[in-house]
């Protein structure tokens, strides 16, 4: 008997370990999903349900391990019911029970669904059992055909995903921020830009045959033009007028005799 005792306490307190574990992570998957929900994405949330789902696991080989004690052959009696409050189950259920009453034991030490539950499985199971081969088979080949054609559109969009990734991964790099940030430099600083001098003339030298601003060697004056012909009137680029005119001298025309 002491040894039987010593194992369940033993198997009690692996048992309490990892329910404790699960708790903690339900409780922060709620806080996620409650207070997080406008950063919260849907990798996070799948490696959170990962999670929950790896501690299920494990808790369930350990309550099906052969060196388990069998905790469905054991009963749950209360020793003590009491109206007032109780610090040590208040410490022991983390202030969710403040005192072991009359109207808590039921709910606590059940071993069966509630009534309404109960009721409602039983409803599903008269259903259920009541559905002919055929109708089955047909429901379930129509649930198939959904969750095939839902698992080919994701796979489809993976496969996509995935090429995508790649291509960007292995894409050549056309560009040179090296190159870019010493073009910048050269227009907006004019770093590195040099001077060209033309061939055969020597910098900071005055040559003698350098024309003038206005094209007369040291001279400011207008440029040479060739010899002017009879009727041509002064000036670049002007050609001959082919208006008459008739002057008359002035002693005719003045109205006023001397």
């Amino acid at each position: 008997m002491q040894r039987e005792e010593k194992q369940l306490e033993l198997a009690m307190d692996n048992i309490i370990l990892r329910v404790n574990d699960l708790k903690n992570s339900i409780g922060q998957m709620i806080f996620k999903i409650e207070h997080e929900y406008e950063t919260l994405h849907w990798p996070t949330f799948l490696d959170n349900f990962a999670l929950l789902s790896g501690q299920l696991t494990s808790l369930s080989k350990m309550l099906s391990h052969d060196k388990s004690p069998a905790l469905r052959n054991l009963t749950v009696l209360p020793l003590l019911l009491s109206q007032e409050r109780d610090e040590t189950l208040i410490r022991l259920t983390e202030n969710r029970v403040p005192a072991f009453a009359h109207d808590l034991v039921p709910d606590y030490l059940r071993t069966k669904p509630e009534p309404e539950v109960e009721n409602k499985m039983i409803q599903l199971d008269h259903k259920a059992a009541g559905l002919s081969f055929d109708t089955a088979q047909k429901q379930m080949a129509a649930y198939s055909k959904v969750v095939g054609h839902v698992w080919e559109i994701v796979s489809k969009a993976r496969e996509e995903w995935e090429s995508e990734a790649g291509v960007r991964g292995s894409a050549t790099q056309t560009s040179s921020v090296t190159d870019t940030q010493t073009l910048v430099a050269a227009v907006a600083l004019g770093k590195g830009l040099k001077m060209m001098v033309p061939q055969g003339v020597q910098p900071n030298s005055q040559n003698p045959m350098m024309m003038s601003p206005m094209g007369r060697p040291g001279s400011g004056g207008p440029p040479p033009q060739g010899p002017m012909n009879p009727g041509q009137q002064p000036g670049i680029g002007k050609a001959p007028s082919g208006i008459k005119t008739n002057i008359k001298a002035a002693s005719q025309i003045h109205p006023y005799g001397r």
